[in-house]
């Protein structure tokens, strides 16, 4: 347990851990509702979801914009974590590969509001996009690799273009609630493995 100083406060390192955990907490419950009720859901259901109040959420991010740009972030840093952990623990590359696939449609499905809470900055969302191109290019490549190296998947694929594809399939699904893209990625999926022979 953390020791307290003379006035009962907690050391200034502990705070800023505090902080930082109770910062990733709302940042994942705005990630989730995100998801499932876009950019524009109220903030009281963020707050809701991460067990805090309103108040805690206009402390760290003063306005909308703010919130869905630490969100993208936020998401675009779990998604580079989760390849090499999917990697190492998944039953094979491929399985590794779908997994990763499935939680980057999730960020997918939150950055098509981006551009929205972003209208007036568009050099802002510029820098957005070139960093989630910096972190997630790489990690797809390295999933994709290893599932070519395991024989699991045809070679030639290149990571951005897989990566375009699936956020093609991904359009759209705001405007029409039958469209399912996740169906459609795992046919793009399916049609990147190797015919198994018999």
């Amino acid at each position: 347990m953390p020791t307290t100083g003379q006035s009962g406060e907690l050391p200034a390192r502990s705070k800023r851990a505090d902080a930082l955990r109770n910062e990733q907490t709302l940042l994942a419950a705005a990630a989730s509702v995100f998801v499932t009720s876009g950019v524009d859901a109220p903030i009281r259901e963020i707050a809701a979801r991460a067990g805090v109040g309103m108040g805690t959420i206009y402390r760290h991010f003063p306005n909308r914009a703010d919130l869905v740009v630490a969100v993208y972030r936020h998401q675009v840093e779990a998604c580079a974590e989760a390849g090499p952990t999917l990697l190492a623990s998944a039953d094979s590359p491929f399985a590794a590969l779908r997994q990763w696939v499935d939680l980057f449609v999730d960020f997918l499905v939150t950055k098509h509001g981006l551009a929205n809470a972003l209208q007036s900055d568009s050099s802002g969302f510029e820098a957005l996009h070139a960093y989630f191109l910096d972190r997630l290019v790489p990690v797809c490549a390295q999933l994709l690799d290893a599932a070519v190296n395991a024989g699991e998947i045809r070679p030639g694929t290149q990571a951005y273009e897989l990566m375009r594809g699936i956020g093609n399939l991904c359009v759209g699904r705001d405007s029409d609630p039958r469209y399912d893209p996740r169906r459609l990625v795992e046919l793009l999926l399916q049609g990147l493995q190797r015919p198994q022979s018999s």
